[in-house]
C-alpha cells in the first residue's frame, strides 16, 4: 500500500521542463515513470546487437588488437556476424567463450586503449 501511495504522489507531482527558454509544468505518465535513465554508449564495451550464440572467439584477455581485426563470431538466425575491433587497443576483459548463448545488448568484450 505504501508503494502505491508513493507512486501516486510522484505521478501527481508537477515537474518543470524548459524548452527553448520557455518553462512548462507537467505530470509524468506511467511510461515516463518506468523509463530507465539514459546511459551514454561506452565505445570500449562491445555488445551483442542481437541474441545469438558464440561459435568462435579469436582473442584472449591481454591480447593486442588492431582496428578491424576479427575478435569473435556472433551467430544468429544462421548468419555469422564478425565482431571486429573498433580501434587499436588491448582486450581488457572477455565475457564470453565459444559455445555461449548471449541475449541482446550483452557485453561481449571490454577493450582498453
Amino acid at each position: 500500500m505504501e508503494n502505491e501511495n508513493l507512486s501516486k504522489q510522484v505521478k501527481d507531482e508537477l515537474i518543470e521542463l524548459i524548452v527553448d527558454e520557455v518553462s512548462y509544468k507537467t505530470r509524468l505518465n506511467e511510461m515516463a515513470l518506468r523509463r530507465k535513465p539514459y546511459k551514454p554508449n561506452n565505445p570500449a564495451q562491445l555488445k551483442s546487437f542481437m541474441p545469438g550464440n558464440i561459435p568462435d572467439v579469436f582473442v584472449k584477455e591481454g591480447d593486442e588488437v588492431k582496428e578491424g581485426e576479427t575478435l569473435l563470431i556472433l551467430e544468429a538466425m544462421k548468419m555469422k556476424n564478425l565482431i571486429k575491433a573498433p580501434y587499436d587497443g588491448f582486450i581488457k576483459t572477455l565475457y564470453v567463450k565459444a559455445g555461449d548463448i548471449v541475449p541482446k545488448n550483452f557485453v561481449l568484450i571490454e577493450m582498453q586503449d
